[in-house]
Parts: structure tokens; sequence; C-alpha cells
């Protein structure tokens, strides 16, 4: 039938631009043996592998910079084929790539890498999250009526990334030169664990390291937790007394930064975080 034939046809394209192509298929419904076609075949990969580039470059600008831009280039042309898109908006492609890199053999040695994309992963989407609304009025609440209950609002695309490795540090280095990369080597070499918060404050995504007693909080919230409840799993983190921790100082710097929008009850939403 026509219309099978036509579905092989597309079938062995797809294989001759996305995997590597079954030879018989596309000699048979593509004549590849001809130079006009081979010639078609192989812009379209060219075509591919630099959208492919230009879309991974969008979302992991910093894991560009650390690879060099020509290994970066041989990484999204393996990444395009092993998981190719499977929508029309690329801006939501690229989801795969720390498990990816996690994943692979030739990067063993550089293991933190996967994290490293974790966090840029989480700005890329923390960039298209939806608009905050804020609700002054309804910090009210917290001191008109028992906590237990109420949770904070945290910022649309609001995450979490802990790891063993000093994430932060490496993707601030990069991104700001704040810490310097000679600080983020030493923490690296160092096994400095870090957290990464990361929130959008109007429209621009934001990053900073966190503190074993604000991830905890924050990780709490993310999963739907009452104040109170979010407040005891923080401070049971709170090791060095000389740092106690300011809830209220706290409160006051996130809502000015924009991480937290106002007061609800916890039967409603609020945001995820990322392991």
């Amino acid at each position: 039938m026509a219309s099978e034939h036509l579905a092989a046809q597309q079938k062995a394209l797809l294989q001759a631009l996305f995997g590597q192509p079954d030879e018989s298929l596309v000699q048979g419904f593509w004549h590849s043996d001809q130079p006009q076609t081979q010639r078609g075949l192989k812009a379209y990969r060219a075509n591919g592998h630099a959208l492919a580039e230009r879309s991974l470059h969008a979302a992991y600008p910093v894991m560009e910079q650390m690879l060099g831009r020509d290994n970066f280039a041989a990484l999204s042309r393996d990444f395009w084929h092993r998981h190719p898109p499977t929508r029309g908006d690329l801006a939501h492609w690229g989801d795969a790539l720390p498990a990816f890199l996690a994943s692979s053999e030739t990067l063993t040695e550089t293991p933190y890498l996967a994290d490293v994309a974790r966090v840029e992963w989480a700005l890329h989407q923390a960039a298209s999250a939806a608009d905050a609304v804020v609700d002054p009025s309804s910090f009210a609440r917290l001191s008109e009526q028992d906590a237990t209950g109420l949770a904070l609002t945290l910022s649309p695309g609001t995450a979490l990334v802990s790891s063993r490795y000093p994430v932060a540090s490496l993707v601030l280095s990069h991104r700001h030169a704040q810490p310097s990369l000679k600080q983020a080597a030493e923490r690296l070499r160092d096994a400095v664990a870090e957290t990464v918060l990361v929130w959008r404050q109007g429209l621009r995504p934001r990053m900073a390291q966190v503190t074993s007693v604000e991830a905890a909080l924050l990780r709490a919230l993310l999963q739907g937790q009452d104040l109170p409840t979010a407040l005891d799993a923080g401070l049971a983190t709170e090791t060095d007394e000389t740092q106690v921790f300011d809830f209220s100082l706290w409160l006051t710097s996130a809502v000015t930064a924009g991480l937290v929008t106002g007061v609800h009850d916890t039967n409603l939403p609020n945001h995820k975080d990322t392991p």
C-alpha cells in the first residue's frame, strides 16, 4: 500500500539522520547509491548536527567552556543520535544530557560534569518557567495564625541540585568569574560538596550556593511540607553553633531576592526538587 511505502520511507530517512541507518532500507527507498541522494542526506545530517550544537549551547554554555568547542560539538552530535528530539521545540531537548554524561565511559575521570549539567538544565528550565504571582499580603498570615498547615510559596522554576562536587563554584566561576577558576579548581581538588539553589527572579534565572540548613528547609517546602515541618528539617542539620540559622533574616533576604513570593496552604501545589 502507498501509505505503508511512505511510512517505510520516512522510517529510513529518520534512521539515516538520527541513527545508524539500515543501508538496505536506505538503498531501497532513497537510492543512496546515487550521488545526488548521498549529498542530500549528508546535508541533512550536517544541518542536524549544527542544530544540535546550537541547541545544547543555549542550555549548556558552561559545559561548552569546560569541554572546549570541538569536544562539545562532538558531544552534541553523539547526543543527537543517541537521544534524538521527540518534539518540535528544541528548547525542550537536552534534559537527558546529565544522565548521558554520567553514563559515558569516556568521561569517567570527570564525574562532576553530570552535576554541572544538572545545574545548567535547572537554569534553562527556570528561564522558561511561568511568571511569579507575588502575594505580599499573605505574609501577614505567619503572624496572625498558627503556621501549621502554612507553607512558603517559592518562585516558579525553583530547584535544588545537591552534589558531591563543588558544582556551584564551577558554574559561577565560568558564568560570573566569582569565585575564580583557581578557587573552583581548589574546591574540586579538595572534594568540597555543594548544593545549588536555582530560581527565577523576575525574568532572570538565578542561582546560589546554599547551606545544609537552607537546602533541607527548601527541599521540604518543595516536597509540599508546611513551614514548621520544613524548619524542623532544616534545623536538624544545623551542627555549627557559631552559625545559628536566623529564619527571619533568611526570609527577608529570600523575599527580596524573589525566591519566596507569598504564603499558601499546604494543600496547594509548590515546585520541584532536582536530585
